[in-house]
């Protein structure tokens, strides 16, 4: 699957949850996206959720911006470095971020990044839609 086709797939399954929690306040919203909520209310949501296992090993991991609106993909590339294909940045150039390489690509490896998984960040550019935060940035 390709990271557009993720991100399309993803957004549709963070909506049918919003429309669930319609009625629910922004703050409420985003204290329903604490991990260990999600693990119990929502599994499906992410693939790791039935390991009961967070992708980053923080203390209060709030899974609203599971995607983070700092990553730029391009299934195509942006442009060849070195001989290697660049597939993904982070537009605000994370000093948390690193890149992985390989003898044909590079991407982006925000494995030690924890922006987009912070309340306060997430409370800065929230909107119900999850695809307006993506478009906005």
């Amino acid at each position: 699957m390709s990271y557009s086709s993720w991100v399309k797939s993803h957004g549709e399954k963070h909506n049918r949850i919003m429309e669930k929690l319609k009625d629910l306040s922004d703050d409420e919203v985003i204290e329903y996206f604490r991990f260990e909520n999600m693990v119990e209310k929502e599994p499906d949501f992410c693939p790791l959720y039935k390991k009961s296992k967070k992708c980053h090993d923080i203390e209060n991991l709030n899974c609203y911006l599971c995607a983070c609106p700092n990553f730029r993909f391009s299934d195509s590339g942006f442009r060849e470095v070195d001989g290697r294909t660049l597939y993904s940045i982070c537009s605000v150039d994370s000093e948390d971020g690193r890149e992985a390489v390989s003898q044909k690509a590079i991407h982006q490896d925000c494995s030690l990044c924890l922006i987009p998984h912070s309340e306060e960040f997430i409370r800065d550019v929230f909107r119900r839609d999850w695809f307006e935060i993506f478009n906005r940035f």
